[in-house]
Protein backbone atom coordinates (compact mmCIF):
# COMPACT_ATOMS: atom_id res chain seq x y z
CA UNK A 1 0.00 0.00 0.00
CA UNK A 2 2.95 2.43 1.20
CA UNK A 3 4.67 1.54 -1.96
CA UNK A 4 1.71 2.11 -4.11
CA UNK A 5 0.75 5.78 -2.69
CA UNK A 6 4.51 6.84 -3.23
CA UNK A 7 4.10 5.45 -6.66
CA UNK A 8 0.89 7.70 -7.03
CA UNK A 9 2.53 10.26 -5.78
CA UNK A 10 5.55 9.75 -8.72
CA UNK A 11 3.00 9.83 -11.57
CA UNK A 12 1.41 13.08 -10.17
CA UNK A 13 4.91 15.20 -9.90
CA UNK A 14 5.26 13.82 -12.94
CA UNK A 15 1.91 15.10 -14.62
CA UNK A 16 2.97 18.40 -12.82
CA UNK A 17 6.04 18.98 -14.00
CA UNK A 18 4.80 18.11 -17.53
CA UNK A 19 2.03 20.93 -16.82
CA UNK A 20 4.46 23.42 -16.21
CA UNK A 21 6.45 22.90 -19.22
CA UNK A 22 3.29 22.97 -21.61
CA UNK A 23 3.95 26.45 -23.78
CA UNK A 24 2.30 29.30 -22.30
CA UNK A 25 0.87 29.83 -25.84
CA UNK A 26 -1.42 26.90 -25.29
CA UNK A 27 -3.50 28.66 -22.60
CA UNK A 28 -2.84 32.10 -24.03
CA UNK A 29 -5.68 33.92 -25.97
CA UNK A 30 -5.59 36.78 -28.64
CA UNK A 31 -7.21 39.72 -25.92
CA UNK A 32 -8.45 43.33 -27.65
CA UNK A 33 -6.21 45.59 -25.38
CA UNK A 34 -3.69 43.21 -24.78
CA UNK A 35 -0.27 42.02 -26.26
CA UNK A 36 -0.65 40.09 -29.13
CA UNK A 37 0.31 36.15 -28.31
CA UNK A 38 4.06 35.37 -30.00
CA UNK A 39 4.04 33.15 -32.95
CA UNK A 40 5.98 31.24 -35.66
CA UNK A 41 4.20 29.15 -38.41
CA UNK A 42 5.29 28.05 -41.79
CA UNK A 43 3.92 29.37 -44.79
CA UNK A 44 2.91 26.59 -47.99
CA UNK A 45 6.29 27.47 -49.40
CA UNK A 46 7.97 27.08 -46.31
CA UNK A 47 9.10 30.50 -45.16
CA UNK A 48 8.38 30.52 -41.63
CA UNK A 49 6.47 33.88 -40.11
CA UNK A 50 6.79 35.29 -36.58
CA UNK A 51 4.81 37.72 -34.97
CA UNK A 52 8.17 39.65 -34.51
CA UNK A 53 8.45 40.44 -38.57
CA UNK A 54 5.60 42.88 -38.28
CA UNK A 55 6.63 44.75 -35.66
CA UNK A 56 5.74 48.49 -36.30
CA UNK A 57 3.13 47.06 -38.86
CA UNK A 58 -0.54 46.87 -39.09
CA UNK A 59 -1.69 42.67 -39.35
CA UNK A 60 -4.58 40.85 -39.51
CA UNK A 61 -4.58 37.48 -39.40
CA UNK A 62 -7.76 35.15 -40.57
CA UNK A 63 -8.39 31.77 -39.98
CA UNK A 64 -9.54 29.63 -42.98
CA UNK A 65 -11.25 25.95 -44.09
CA UNK A 66 -11.79 25.86 -48.00
CA UNK A 67 -14.91 23.26 -46.84
CA UNK A 68 -16.44 25.26 -44.67
CA UNK A 69 -19.65 27.21 -46.28
CA UNK A 70 -19.08 30.49 -43.83
CA UNK A 71 -15.38 30.64 -45.44
CA UNK A 72 -17.22 29.79 -48.88
CA UNK A 73 -19.88 32.46 -48.06
CA UNK A 74 -16.82 35.06 -48.18
CA UNK A 75 -14.91 33.39 -50.79
CA UNK A 76 -17.17 32.66 -53.21
CA UNK A 77 -18.34 36.38 -53.40
CA UNK A 78 -15.32 37.78 -53.14
CA UNK A 79 -16.36 39.66 -50.06
CA UNK A 80 -12.65 38.37 -48.14
CA UNK A 81 -10.40 39.10 -50.98
CA UNK A 82 -12.18 42.73 -51.34
CA UNK A 83 -10.73 43.61 -47.56
CA UNK A 84 -7.44 41.80 -48.84
CA UNK A 85 -7.07 43.70 -51.48
CA UNK A 86 -8.85 47.43 -49.99
CA UNK A 87 -6.24 46.72 -46.82
CA UNK A 88 -3.06 45.49 -48.19
CA UNK A 89 -2.86 48.11 -50.50
CA UNK A 90 -3.36 50.20 -47.37
CA UNK A 91 0.13 48.95 -46.42
CA UNK A 92 -1.94 46.48 -43.96
CA UNK A 93 -0.26 42.96 -43.46
CA UNK A 94 -2.72 39.95 -43.94
CA UNK A 95 -1.73 36.14 -42.65
CA UNK A 96 -4.72 33.52 -43.94
CA UNK A 97 -4.07 30.66 -41.14
CA UNK A 98 -4.91 26.95 -41.33
CA UNK A 99 -5.07 25.22 -38.37
CA UNK A 100 -6.38 21.63 -39.31
CA UNK A 101 -4.74 18.85 -38.05
CA UNK A 102 -3.54 16.25 -40.61
CA UNK A 103 -6.71 13.78 -41.47
CA UNK A 104 -9.45 16.47 -40.91
CA UNK A 105 -11.59 18.66 -42.53
CA UNK A 106 -9.61 21.49 -44.15
CA UNK A 107 -6.41 20.04 -43.95
CA UNK A 108 -4.10 20.59 -46.83
CA UNK A 109 -0.36 19.72 -47.94
CA UNK A 110 1.76 22.74 -48.76
CA UNK A 111 1.49 21.83 -52.69
CA UNK A 112 -2.56 21.84 -52.17
CA UNK A 113 -2.42 24.86 -50.25
CA UNK A 114 -0.88 26.76 -53.06
CA UNK A 115 -3.58 25.78 -55.70
CA UNK A 116 -6.01 26.61 -53.04
CA UNK A 117 -4.50 30.21 -52.98
CA UNK A 118 -4.94 30.53 -55.84
CA UNK A 119 -8.23 29.36 -56.81
CA UNK A 120 -9.30 31.66 -54.28
CA UNK A 121 -7.62 34.37 -55.35
CA UNK A 122 -6.26 34.73 -51.95
CA UNK A 123 -5.28 38.42 -51.59
CA UNK A 124 -3.31 37.91 -48.36
CA UNK A 125 0.35 39.36 -48.25
CA UNK A 126 2.14 35.86 -47.98
CA UNK A 127 0.73 32.11 -49.19
CA UNK A 128 -1.41 30.43 -46.22
CA UNK A 129 0.17 29.46 -43.39
CA UNK A 130 0.09 25.56 -42.18
CA UNK A 131 -0.28 25.37 -38.40
CA UNK A 132 -1.13 21.78 -38.80
CA UNK A 133 -0.12 20.89 -35.03
CA UNK A 134 -3.10 24.32 -33.82
CA UNK A 135 -0.18 25.90 -32.03
CA UNK A 136 -0.69 29.48 -33.56
CA UNK A 137 -4.78 28.48 -33.69
CA UNK A 138 -4.61 27.55 -29.71
CA UNK A 139 -2.29 31.22 -29.00
CA UNK A 140 -4.83 33.06 -30.31
CA UNK A 141 -7.90 31.45 -29.27
CA UNK A 142 -9.57 30.82 -32.34
CA UNK A 143 -12.64 28.30 -32.57
CA UNK A 144 -14.18 29.49 -35.97
CA UNK A 145 -13.38 29.29 -39.32
CA UNK A 146 -13.25 32.50 -40.24
CA UNK A 147 -11.88 33.99 -37.07
CA UNK A 148 -10.22 37.52 -37.25
CA UNK A 149 -7.72 39.32 -35.57
CA UNK A 150 -6.26 42.79 -36.13
CA UNK A 151 -3.13 43.97 -34.56
CA UNK A 152 -1.61 47.32 -34.31
CA UNK A 153 1.81 48.27 -34.79
CA UNK A 154 2.02 48.54 -31.45
CA UNK A 155 1.16 45.01 -31.34
CA UNK A 156 -1.81 45.08 -29.31
CA UNK A 157 -4.75 43.11 -30.58
CA UNK A 158 -7.78 45.64 -31.28
CA UNK A 159 -10.33 43.59 -32.34
CA UNK A 160 -10.82 39.83 -32.19
CA UNK A 161 -14.16 37.95 -33.81
CA UNK A 162 -16.28 37.55 -36.44
CA UNK A 163 -15.96 39.11 -39.75
CA UNK A 164 -19.33 40.73 -39.35
CA UNK A 165 -22.62 40.46 -37.48
CA UNK A 166 -24.84 38.07 -39.90
CA UNK A 167 -23.78 34.54 -38.63
CA UNK A 168 -25.85 33.17 -41.75
CA UNK A 169 -23.98 31.31 -44.36
CA UNK A 170 -25.93 32.54 -47.16
CA UNK A 171 -23.81 35.21 -49.59
CA UNK A 172 -26.74 37.12 -49.98
CA UNK A 173 -26.82 38.72 -46.48
CA UNK A 174 -23.35 40.18 -46.93
CA UNK A 175 -24.46 43.84 -48.44
CA UNK A 176 -26.80 44.38 -45.09
CA UNK A 177 -24.00 43.10 -42.79
CA UNK A 178 -21.84 45.41 -40.55
CA UNK A 179 -18.25 44.46 -41.42
CA UNK A 180 -16.21 44.69 -37.66
CA UNK A 181 -13.05 44.31 -39.20
CA UNK A 182 -13.57 46.87 -41.96
CA UNK A 183 -14.91 49.48 -39.29
CA UNK A 184 -12.26 48.77 -36.59
CA UNK A 185 -9.44 48.78 -39.62
CA UNK A 186 -10.80 52.11 -41.22
CA UNK A 187 -10.94 54.01 -37.21
CA UNK A 188 -7.75 52.29 -36.25
CA UNK A 189 -5.92 53.75 -39.60
CA UNK A 190 -7.05 57.16 -39.07
CA UNK A 191 -5.75 56.94 -35.42
CA UNK A 192 -10.00 56.41 -34.16
CA UNK A 193 -11.08 54.25 -31.17
CA UNK A 194 -12.44 51.15 -32.77
CA UNK A 195 -16.19 50.86 -32.98
CA UNK A 196 -16.37 47.78 -31.72
CA UNK A 197 -13.12 45.72 -30.57
CA UNK A 198 -14.71 42.16 -29.65
CA UNK A 199 -17.58 39.97 -31.13
CA UNK A 200 -18.48 36.35 -31.13
CA UNK A 201 -16.89 34.51 -33.85
CA UNK A 202 -19.01 32.51 -35.87
CA UNK A 203 -18.35 30.06 -38.89
CA UNK A 204 -17.59 26.23 -38.48
CA UNK A 205 -15.27 25.02 -35.77
CA UNK A 206 -11.25 24.36 -35.82
CA UNK A 207 -10.51 21.50 -37.05
CA UNK A 208 -7.55 20.97 -34.59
Amino acid sequence: MQMLFKLNRTVLRKVLVLLLLLPSAVWAAAVPGQKAPPFSAVDALGNTHKLADYAGQWLVIEWFNKDCPYVKKHYASGNMQSLQKKYTEQKVNWLTVISSAKGKQGYLEPAQAIAVAEDHNLGASVPLLLDIHGVMGRAYGAKTTPHMFIVNPQGEVVYAGAIDDNDSANPAVIASSYNYVSAALDASLKGLAVPKASSRAYGCSVKY
